[in-house]
């Protein structure tokens, strides 16, 4: 087996078992000397390595593993995937996908201004957010709403996952704005859920 990452502190270690000329396709994940295979996907062209951590972020007062892979980058995308394993039992511990975090608590309209520029309104967590965007919509504007997944950036930050998920117009596509989002975890359901999103629009 090939070593492919390890944490700062090297109790979590991440090894290929199968690849390919593009890709890892299975991974043997490597908690203080106890593993577990994993069918997780990493790209040999994705240029960043997994990122691995051995925090407490369910606040039990134990540390979970969590690994941070990049699965996509190009011109306007940058995407990644986060896991957290628990390091007792090494079972997977959903964290709740951006797809769903749109769906339930993101809403957004755009439409045109007399002067060519976009009036975005943007409603989230029930907080109503107003802007305007100069953007050019010739050829490859026709959206009424905004466009996800180009960006997706998971961090760690105090115990904590953070997730950067920029809004996007266009086939391009443009940012426009940007939310970030903070996790926590819930204990009834062993998943790590939305807790608060801050919205700003970039400039």
């Amino acid at each position: 087996m090939k070593l492919i990452g390890s944490s700062e502190d090297e109790q979590v270690k991440l090894y290929a078992i199968k690849e390919t000329e593009d890709a890892i396709e299975r991974v043997t994940l490597d908690i203080n000397g106890r593993a577990k295979d994993f069918d997780w996907s990493i790209s040999h062209h994705s240029g960043t390595k997994p990122q691995l951590f051995y925090t407490d972020l369910t606040g039990d007062g134990k540390e979970e593993a969590v690994i941070i892979i990049q699965t996509g980058r190009g011109t306007g995308l940058d995407n990644y995937e986060i896991h957290v394993v628990n390091s007792d039992n090494l079972s997977e511990i959903k964290v709740q996908r951006y797809e769903d975090i749109v769906a339930e608590h993101i809403e957004s309209r755009i439409s045109k201004n007399d002067d060519g520029t976009l009036a975005i309104t943007v409603i989230s967590q029930g907080q109503v957010d107003n802007f305007n965007y100069d953007f050019d919509p010739a050829p490859d504007y026709n959206q009424d709403e905004l466009a996800f997944g180009g960006v997706v950036i998971y961090t760690l930050y105090n115990h904590k996952i953070k997730l950067s998920l920029p809004g996007s117009i266009g086939i391009s596509p443009t940012y426009v704005c940007d939310f970030n989002i903070t996790y926590t975890f819930d204990k009834v359901d062993n998943e790590f859920i939305i807790n608060q999103i801050k919205f700003k629009p970039i400039k």
